[in-house]
């Protein structure tokens, strides 16, 4: 068993743990960053194709106002590329398939009034959320109290509207409208801008990708990180007095005065603390499941939706993926298409045999861009909820009641344990841009701690 002594070790080598260590190391504090994958990056990962084609099969997406990932990139030297955006998207619904652009889908003109009163009003709700504490906005013990499905049924009269809301709630948090609550889905609108900016990539969140992928980003900043770094060395249980903490991992231990717990809710609370973790903290990462997601690609010579005028983005609502992206290189060359499958569908599809997906994924493909979709010379997946490090994507998310009982918990120092993670993060939570954040900010709580 190795030993290390530290002035602070950090738990998880995502973007979190990363930036945490950094911060850290540059003002001068000894650290060990212990991480459970034999790799850095967390839910960034990177895999190349055989002509070394990146293939993000994590997180792929730089948008405007993410402005902590857009200057570690240029500061890294990780260059970006337009999402492909020339032409038009496809809408298929009941069974009709019509070319559009922008992001509100062509619908009839009843389900779109209704789309976008809804789309307005979570807008208008949102911007109420105070972004450091969701729980105590005006109306907070109400939203709380019921799920997006709930606001769906009780404002929005369009079925249809409705279905594509549904679809929109699956993108952005790979759960149920019924799984997430409202007043959680309003402070995660609210710390992006608002919802067009998450869902869109002509200004929004996928807006741009990183030519080499987003893991050599990773990789960049560990190395400038420069603390000492242990991977595969799942962490399983911390203990701390009044002076120390000790982080034991399965081949590692380190001393150090504080801790910076970097991963997911979910993941926390399945470490061993001594003392035990307050009852308000514990609850809640019982509380904070990840979203489930299937990220899927086939590989083909070319983009051949390309030369039909199309981008390779659809919305549709026969399943089991619901929108498509062209995942291509900036040379066009292979031709990908990218798709989701996401909540029921990824839960369904979890533990089913990867052929059995491929065949449910390039269907769905098939339907919106022809046969030639149902022929790659390469399919890809990764189910993220089957990772034991991660154990879902892209994000975790609060049912109902969570932010009102147990939300003071969740970045609340306990004791020399601090917390980071996107999770964590009051401007843009789930993306890596909030990783940075909330990396950040622990290394300010433990510099800013008495030792």
């Amino acid at each position: 068993m190795l030993e290390h002594e530290a002035d602070c070790c950090v738990v998880g080598a995502g973007f979190a743990g990363l930036q945490a260590a950094r911060t850290l190391t540059e003002a001068g504090k000894r650290v060990v960053l212990l991480e459970a994958r034999d790799r850095v990056g967390g839910r960034a990962a990177t895999v190349r194709l055989d002509d070394g084609t990146p293939l993000d099969l994590g997180g792929q997406w730089i948008g405007p106002t993410q402005d902590r990932i857009g200057a570690l990139a240029a500061e890294l030297g990780a260059r970006t590329f337009e999402t492909y955006g020339r032409g038009e998207h496809v809408f298929a619904w009941s069974g009709r398939r019509k070319r559009f652009k922008g992001t509100i889908p062509p619908a009839n003109p009843y389900s779109l009034a209704w789309l976008g009163y809804g789309w307005s009003q979570l807008d208008k709700m949102a911007l109420t959320v105070p972004l450091e504490a969701p729980w105590t906005a005006p109306r907070a013990e109400e939203w709380d109290a019921m799920t997006v499905e709930t606001f769906l049924r009780q404002s929005v009269k369009s079925e249809t509207a409705r279905q594509l809301f549904r679809i929109a709630i699956e993108a952005v948090f790979a759960c149920d409208a019924a799984d997430v609550s409202l007043l959680h889905a309003l402070f995660y609108v609210h710390s992006a801008g608002k919802l067009d900016i998450l869902l869109s990539t002509d200004a929004g969140a996928q807006k741009d990708r990183f030519e080499l992928g987003v893991q050599p980003l990773a990789e960049r900043l560990a190395e400038a990180a420069g603390a000492v770094l242990e991977l595969s060395a799942p962490v399983r249980r911390i203990t701390q007095d009044d002076r120390f903490v000790t982080i034991t991992s399965d081949r590692v231990t380190v001393r150090a005065k504080r801790v910076v717990v970097a991963v997911p809710p979910t993941l926390a609370g399945r470490i061993d603390y001594s003392p035990a973790l307050p009852a308000l903290r514990d609850q809640l990462t019982q509380r904070y499941p990840q979203g489930s997601v299937i990220k899927c690609f086939a590989v083909y010579p070319e983009p051949f939706w390309r030369s039909e005028g199309l981008t390779g983005q659809s919305v549709h609502d026969e399943g089991p993926v619901h929108v498509t992206f062209d995942a291509s290189p900036p040379s066009g060359k292979p031709g990908i298409l990218m798709g989701f499958l996401e909540g029921r569908a990824a839960r369904r599809l979890g533990d089913a045999p990867e052929a059995e997906r491929r065949d449910a994924v390039l269907s769905s493909f098939a339907r919106i861009f022809g046969d030639r979709a149902r022929k790659p010379d390469l399919y890809r997946d990764r189910a993220w909820a089957t990772e034991p490090f991660t154990r879902g994507c892209y994000v975790g998310f609060l049912p109902t009641g969570a932010w009102t009982s147990f939300g003071p918990a969740l970045r609340a120092p306990v004791g020399r344990i601090h917390w980071a993670g996107t999770e964590t993060a009051t401007v843009w939570n789930g993306y890596f841009d909030g990783a940075l954040q909330s990396g950040d900010r622990a290394a300010r709580e433990v510099l800013e701690g008495r030792d």
